[in-house]
């Protein structure tokens, strides 16, 4: 996209909506075009100049954030980055929030000005950043207060392929609805999925006990030496690695503290790495949706190991960074939309 990301900040505390726009404004390329109070003040923001990007506190007076997330998304789809509190409770809106449409999560700033600046503020830029990615949705004058058409379907037809007794997938921005795609659609008896999804720490056992509940294979948020078993779904924790261990014939995970890699933890690059070193020809490698190109290299080693790898389509993702990264390098198989990936997988178990 081009020119500047104009955000609307909508949050009760001034303190964070000050903390915010201090930080979104030291950006050259990021404009906040407005902070306000409360979605009430937001609507009348929208309906004169709407925004490129939305920053969307959850728990407000007169009217809170995910009733007002649902409002947008029917009238107009633009990308909002939720910012929530570190708590069970904020984790269950922020998941709730995501599966409306919200692009992606940040931690809502607890301290000071001073040190959120110097230590805590680089999520939000990158997650406007990767918000505005998805792309500007065309102009429309009417106010808030109808409804949109829903968006099409895709259609893909597979192909069988090899068996595999391990899935990896990996994703980022726009996850979360992808993975929601793809897992409610898979058997129960599809090969053992080891899952990494960027998301702050608390979050993923919230995502994945809300996804358990959808899902015809049962879901979890990983442990340190959980097995990976046919129809079951392990997701990396928030804030910590991933990886895949071999025992005997036999596959289990690792998860555990380590310093960020390609800015994240846990990594996609780390849980296919790991994959593409015990498990070879063994594991089919998904890259779906997201900002950057964390999974890229990773998945390439998967490719040189003998590993099948899928990247999904530009066409159907929310960010295509990461699946673009990764066919640069040559080390997708083939590339396939969302709705076809779980076909794909189980083509391969």
């Amino acid at each position: 996209m081009t020119g500047l990301i104009r955000v609307l900040i909508v949050d009760d505390s001034a303190v964070v909506r000050q903390v915010l726009s201090a930080r979104l404004r030291e950006n050259p390329g990021i404009d906040v075009a407005g902070a306000v109070a409360d979605p009430i003040f937001a609507m009348d923001h929208m309906n004169k100049s709407w925004p490129d990007v939305v920053v969307l506190d959850l728990e407000m007076p007169r009217m809170d954030g995910l009733t007002f997330l649902r409002k947008i998304m029917e009238v107009r789809p633009t990308p909002v980055v939720i910012c929530s509190t570190l708590t069970q409770r904020g984790a269950e809106k922020s998941v709730e929030a995501l599966a409306a449409g919200a692009v992606a999560v940040i931690e809502k700033p607890q301290s000071g000005l001073k040190k959120f600046m110097e230590t805590d503020s680089g999520d939000i830029v990158a997650a406007v950043r990767a918000a505005a990615a998805a792309g500007r949705r065309p102009r429309r004058t009417t106010p808030i207060a109808t409804a949109a058409p829903a968006r099409p379907a895709v259609v893909a037809s597979p192909r069988p392929k090899p068996m595999v007794n391990l899935v990896a997938i990996g994703t980022s921005t726009g996850g979360t609805q992808a993975l929601e795609v793809v897992l409610t659609a898979l058997q129960p008896g599809v090969p053992g999925v080891v899952v990494v999804q960027h998301m702050p720490e608390k979050f993923t056992a919230a995502f994945a006990a809300r996804l358990d509940t959808m899902c015809r294979v049962h879901v979890k948020e990983a442990r340190d030496g959980d097995q990976v078993v046919p129809g079951q779904v392990l997701v990396a924790p928030g804030g910590k690695h991933l990886e895949v261990q071999r025992m005997d014939t036999r596959y289990r995970v690792r998860v555990f503290d380590g310093q960020p890699v390609n800015r994240h933890r846990p990594s996609v690059d780390v849980l296919f790495r790991s994959v593409a070193k015990v498990a070879g020809p063994d594991a089919l490698g998904v890259i779906m949706t997201g900002m950057g190109d964390d999974g890229a290299r990773g998945l390439l080693e998967m490719h040189k190991a003998g590993a099948y790898t899928v990247a999904q389509d530009e066409a159907t993702c929310v960010v295509h960074g990461m699946p673009r990264e990764a066919v640069a390098l040559g080390a997708v198989d083939r590339e396939a939309p969302l709705s076809s990936i779980a076909e794909v997988i189980h083509h391969h178990g």
